[in-house]
C-alpha cells in the first residue's frame, strides 16, 4: 500500500524523541558539523575509515521498511527486497567489503531498532529531520519533494504549481503535499477547490474521473506511477524539498564517516546515479554526500 510519507513521518517523530529520552541516548562521540564529517578522515576510502568491529563481523545489517516504492518493496510475488534504499545498501556494503543483511520492520521501529543495536544503519526514504537528529546522524544521500501530477492530456494547462489557483486539487489527508497545496492556496487570487483523498492512488482515480485535473505527490512515487500508467504525466518542478538520509547511531561516528565516504566513492564512479535512473528517480540525485544537511 502506498502512503503518503508524511504520515510515516510524523508517526516516527513522536516516538524518535521519546526514544532519545527513553534511552538516555545522547551525542556520544565526537558528532558531525551539519554538511560535513567529523574526524580526520582525508585521503582514506571507505573500506579503510570501516571501524574494525564491523571488519570482523563482515556483514552489514541495514533496515528498512517495506511499502514506499519505488524506494523499497519487494519484487512480485516474492518477500526478495528490491528498490532505490536495497539497491544502494548492497553497493555501499561492497564498497566498505562487507555482506549486506537487509532486514523489513516497521517504520516507528526502524529508529529504537538502531538505538538498540539491532541495525547498524537504516535506509528507509526517512528524513534527515532536526528532531529526528536528536537520536541518530545522517547520512543524506536523496533530496526530494512534491511534484504536480495531471493527466497526459492536461487540458487546462498546468505548467507549474501556480497555474492550480482556480483548479479543482485533490491532494492526500495528512500529507505534506496537502500543505503545500495550502500554502499556494493563500496566495492564489482565485482559489482552488481542494478535495482530500486517502493516499496518492485513490487521489489519481479523481484525475481519471474528471473531478480534479491535479494532484501533488511525492516525486519517487510520482514517478513510479507514471511509469505503470501513461495516462499520467509529471511536472518536472519539485516543492518542499528535503533531504533523506541513511541513519546511523549517535555512538557510531565511525560507521557514519565510512558510509559518507562509500557514497561519495559511489557518486564519483556513477554507480549511485546508475541506481536512481533504474529506478527514474534520478532528478532527486545529489552531487556531495553529507552528513546533517537540513536547513542547508
Amino acid at each position: 500500500m502506498n502512503r503518503p510519507r508524511p504520515l510515516r513521518c510524523l508517526a516516527a517523530l513522536a516516538l524518535v524523541a521519546l526514544a532519545a529520552t527513553a534511552c538516555g541516548r545522547s551525542d556520544q562521540g565526537s558528532a558531525a558539523a551539519p554538511g560535513a564529517a567529523a574526524g580526520d578522515t582525508a585521503g582514506k576510502s571507505s573500506a579503510e575509515l570501516l571501524p574494525g568491529k564491523y571488519k570482523q563481523a563482515g556483514v552489514l545489517r541495514v533496515a528498512t521498511a517495506v511499502g514506499y516504492p519505488p524506494m523499497e518493496m519487494y519484487k512480485p510475488g516474492t518477500t526478495e527486497l528490491t528498490g532505490v534504499d536495497p539497491d544502494l545498501a548492497a553497493a555501499v556494503a561492497a564498497k566498505l567489503g562487507l555482506k549486506l543483511e537487509m532486514t523489513n520492520a516497521s517504520f516507528d521501529g526502524l529508529i529504537p531498532g538502531l538505538q538498540a543495536g539491532r541495525f547498524d544503519l537504516v535506509m528507509s526514504s526517512m528524513t534527515d529531520s532536526e528532531q529526528r537528529r536528536q537520536a541518530v546522524d545522517f547520512v543524506d544521500y536523496f533530496r526530494t519533494g512534491g511534484v504536480v501530477m495531471t493527466t497526459k492530456d492536461n487540458p487546462q494547462g498546468i505548467k507549474s504549481l501556480e497555474d492550480l489557483c482556480g483548479k479543482q486539487v485533490v491532494l492526500a489527508k495528512g500529507s505534506s503535499n496537502l500543505e503545500i497545496g495550502e500554502q499556494q492556496n493563500t496566495k492564489c487570487a482565485e482559489k482552488m477547490t481542494i478535495s482530500q483523498s486517502e493516499d496518492a492512488p485513490t487521489g489519481l482515480l479523481q484525475l481519471d474521473s474528471g473531478r480534479a485535473v491535479a494532484t501533488i505527490v511525492d516525486y519517487p512515487v510520482a514517478q513510479m506511477f507514471a511509469q505503470k500508467n501513461t495516462a499520467y504525466q509529471v511536472l518536472p518542478e519539485q516543492y518542499g524539498t528535503a533531504p533523506w538520509g541513511i541513519a546511523v547511531a549517535k555512538k557510531e561516528s565511525g560507521l557514519r564517516d565510512a558510509v559518507q565516504r562509500a557514497l561519495q566513492e559511489l557518486i564519483d564512479s556513477g554507480e549511485y546515479r546508475t541506481v536512481l535512473d533504474k529506478y527514474e528517480v534520478g532528478g532527486s540525485a545529489v552531487t556531495k554526500a553529507t552528513v546533517n544537511t537540513v536547513g542547508q
